[in-house]
């Protein structure tokens, strides 16, 4: 059984994973994702825990066969993040890229979403699936979620589906989710959710980190964790069950409305142009600068 030593080891193994597949997209017989031996794609009962299945059938609908096969997720954050016309979304391990063509057409051609994924094969794949699905809207960035390629407070609405769980160091991309949105953005995502009493093997072990189960935070971890990182109106609502010892969750914050609106960065997206008054208690004059 091979150990987690490192969040370096940690992100390579999960890079060959995904690596694997979204090169499965296309051969069947090489499928790899989230499931294994001790990990099921389905309950005793028969429902999908992973995958496509989770999405309902309008939205499959609307989107490239490629882009669902592709989907390894363990919710829908689409569906709980409330997406409005004009709003730009951004998508944390975007894999496929089924998420992102779903935000694209609920916030509409004045909107923007984008996509983040370390894996050279899932950004080909998402690419690929963006041309077939006439999406211009969208687009998608090499790098990985503890450093966001993205400006300070540009963002509305940070979404991810079973992704913060694979990362070897959550509160980083907790922080990096925090520092990318605008004051008063949304944090909206599914993902996997320990038990408290999950033993210290199934943690360790690098098989199930990679198939979504053992990096998880447990509720109180990840409660913590988003706060320490700035947010508040914390909630997460238990979904199914995907492991023994693990839960499917959404996990909803918002970003204070007055955070880091007095840095220089966050200045020109904090006021509206035509104030006359004073922004997060900086001179219009400042206000002005930060604009320029």
């Amino acid at each position: 059984m091979a150990e987690l030593t490192r969040p370096d080891d940690v992100r390579e193994a999960v890079r060959r994973r995904y690596a694997a597949a979204a090169k499965s997209v296309h051969a069947p017989q090489e499928a790899a994702g989230c499931c294994n031996a001790d990990v099921s794609c389905s309950d005793k009962s028969g429902d999908a825990v992973f995958g496509q299945a989770l999405y309902d059938g309008a939205s499959r609908s609307e989107l490239p066969e490629a882009a669902q096969l592709a989907s390894l997720g363990c919710g829908n954050p689409t569906a709980v993040a409330a997406l409005h016309e004009g709003e730009t979304v951004l998508d944390l391990g975007s894999g496929g890229g089924i998420d992102v063509l779903l935000s694209a057409r609920r916030v509409g051609p004045t909107g923007k979403a984008y996509g983040l994924d370390m894996t050279d094969e899932m950004l080909e794949l998402a690419r690929r699936n963006a041309r077939d699905a006439n999406a211009e809207n969208v687009e998608f960035l090499k790098g990985e979620i503890e450093a966001i390629p993205l400006p300070d407070a540009s963002v509305d609405v940070v979404i991810s589906n079973c992704v913060i769980n694979l990362s070897g160091d959550k509160a980083q991309v907790l922080r990096e989710a925090a520092r990318v949105l605008r004051p008063g953005g949304r944090f909206a995502v599914s993902d996997v959710i320990a038990d408290e009493d999950m033993d210290e093997a199934t943690k360790r072990d690098m098989q199930q980190w990679t198939g979504c189960i053992a990096g998880a935070l447990t509720r109180r971890e990840f409660e913590e964790h988003l706060e320490a990182a700035g947010f508040g109106d914390v909630e997460i609502v238990e979904t199914h069950r995907v492991h023994q010892h693990a839960a499917s969750a959404i996990v909803r914050a918002r970003k204070a409305a007055d955070a880091g609106c007095c840095t220089p960065e966050a200045l020109a997206v904090c006021c509206e142009p035509e104030s006359k008054s004073e922004c997060c208690g900086a001179s219009t004059a400042d206000t002005a600068r930060a604009r320029e």
